[in-house]
Order: structure tokens, then sequence, then C-alpha cells
């Protein structure tokens, strides 16, 4: 069944790849122009970054500064990885709350996607519209309420309750794409098994979810992605030097006597702190593809 997915996957792709081989010479050329402009204001930041990380610091901080270093020094890096309680230790916060967010995430989402996707109830678009309805309400003001409440059961300053506020945060996005998911595999699978006798969780876990793995996958990445990056809340939410995840570690990378700013250390920590997405997203980037085509294109 796993090959029955694939198989359609790779039929939409080659839709797509026939569509885009029927388009005139000069509208690909436009559209390469553009594709390569984006990428490149996109990596620039990315590039200069890169090449402030492996300045001497005081190139770093010079002004004006300039784009291409006149020394290699890794400097910069050492002095991040020996930061207050060491970047290995913000990277283990930020790898733990992930993990959990994640857990939670798909703990929730799959099973609600499933439930949205197959069963009947009443009122079910109603319910599904309300499970969205937090993407419209800034979550910045969902922030203090859950601190208080959190604070109340001893939740407050801890990785599972942090991670529980970036679940929170990505659920209702996360149960969109796990519904899409499973709308997009044929009912006449779901048919057979119940005439062979299997029961909704046997039909859950021998069939849909083999065949639900690429948007499985997809709600992981994006959870994993939106909890490593968040910042205001886990500022908000930690308050222990040793529980900072690695964005509130970046923001404290401030040294000398009039609190200015370690250019060379930030730009090494910003360039070590996207690494893991890099790798994680290139590890995973086939079922991200396969993911979006099943269902949150859909």
């Amino acid at each position: 069944m796993t090959a029955i997915a694939e198989a359609s996957t790779r039929s939409r792709v080659a839709e797509h790849v026939s569509r885009a081989a029927g388009e005139s010479r000069p509208v690909r050329y436009i559209i390469a122009a553009v594709c390569i402009g984006v990428s490149t204001i996109m990596l620039a930041p990315l590039v200069l970054s890169f090449l402030a990380s492996i300045k001497a610091p005081d190139e770093a901080r010079a002004s004006p500064p300039s784009y291409l270093p006149h020394s290699f020094s890794l400097e910069s890096y050492a002095k991040v990885f020996e930061y207050q309680a060491g970047l290995w230790t913000y990277l283990s916060n930020s790898l733990l709350v992930a993990a959990l967010t994640i857990v939670i995430c798909l703990g929730l989402a799959v099973p609600a996607g499933y439930g949205l996707a197959r069963f009947r109830m009443r009122f079910k678009e109603l319910w599904f519209i309300l499970l969205l309805a937090p993407l419209m309400i800034p979550y910045q003001a969902l922030l203090i309420p859950l601190y208080l409440n959190f604070s109340k059961v001893g939740l407050a300053n801890s990785h599972l309750g942090l991670a529980m506020v970036h679940a929170i945060l990505q659920l209702p996005f996360s149960i969109y794409l796990m519904r899409n998911s499973f709308e997009s595999i044929p009912r006449e699978l779901e048919e057979a098994a119940k005439v062979d006798g299997s029961s909704s969780w046997q039909t859950l876990r021998s069939i849909f979810l083999p065949l639900a793995v690429p948007g499985i996958v997809t709600v992981a990445l994006f959870a994993f992605i939106a909890s490593w990056n968040e910042f205001l809340s886990a500022l908000i939410f930690m308050n222990k030097e040793t529980s900072f995840t690695v964005p509130i570690m970046l923001v404290s990378v401030r040294t000398g006597r009039l609190g200015s700013i370690d250019w060379g250390a930030l730009q090494a920590g910003v360039i070590l702190s996207i690494l893991p997405c890099v790798l994680i997203y290139l590890l995973l980037q086939k079922y991200y593809v396969a993911g979006f085509l099943n269902g949150a294109v859909k």
C-alpha cells in the first residue's frame, strides 16, 4: 500500500513536470530568472552571516563592515561553544522541547485528522472550523493566559510546559494537514478492511498510518522547525539560564562593558543553530514533498 502512495506521488510529480515542459521557452527563462533572483535574496543573509562568523572578532565588529574576511578565524565558534552554560546545553534543551512538541502534535493531530476525515458526525465541518479558528488569533495574545495557568500547575519554566505551548500553537495547522492526508487515501481500502472484519483502530494502524507517512513526517517537520525557532514563548516561560533554548542564547550573546553585541559570535551561533534544521530537512525532503502533494495543496 505504501507503493500505491508512492506511485500516486510520482504521478502527480510527473504531471507537474509534463505541464512545465509544455511551457514556451521564454516563459521558462522568465520563471528560472525569478527563481534565481528569489533564491539569491533569501540566501544572501545566510552567506553574509557565514562570512561574518569566520572573521576575526575585531574585524567582525569593524564599522563599516567588510563583506569578505581579510583573515580566516574560528574564534567566534569557540566562543559560542563556551558561552555561559555552553552551546551543547542550549542545543539539548531545544532538541528536547522540539521532540516533545512533535510527540504531542502527532499524538493529537493524527487521531483528530483521522476522525475528521473518516468518521461521520454531526456538525463535523463546524468542529473543523472551530479547530482552525485559533489560527486567526495572534499567538502573542495567548501567552500570558497560558503562563498564568501553567504556573498554577507547575509547568512554567519546564521544558514540558514550553513544548505544550509550542504544540498548542502548531496543532490547528497539524490537524489540517493530517485531515487532508487521510482524505487523499482511497476510500475503497477502508471498505475492504471493514469487509475483512478490521476495527477502526486496526484500519488506522495497518492501512492509514503507513499510507499517511508523508503527511505525518510533514507535520513532524513543521512542528520541529516551529519549536526550534520559537523565541517569544521561550523568553516568557523559561527563567533559568540552564533551561534556555538556542534562540534565547543567541539574543543574550553580548559582551563588553556597554553591552555591545559580539557580531562574530552571534553570526557563528546563527549558523550553528541552522544546521539541525537543514540536516533534518535534507533527510526527510522526500516525505515532505510527498506530504504536500498528497494533502496540503489538496
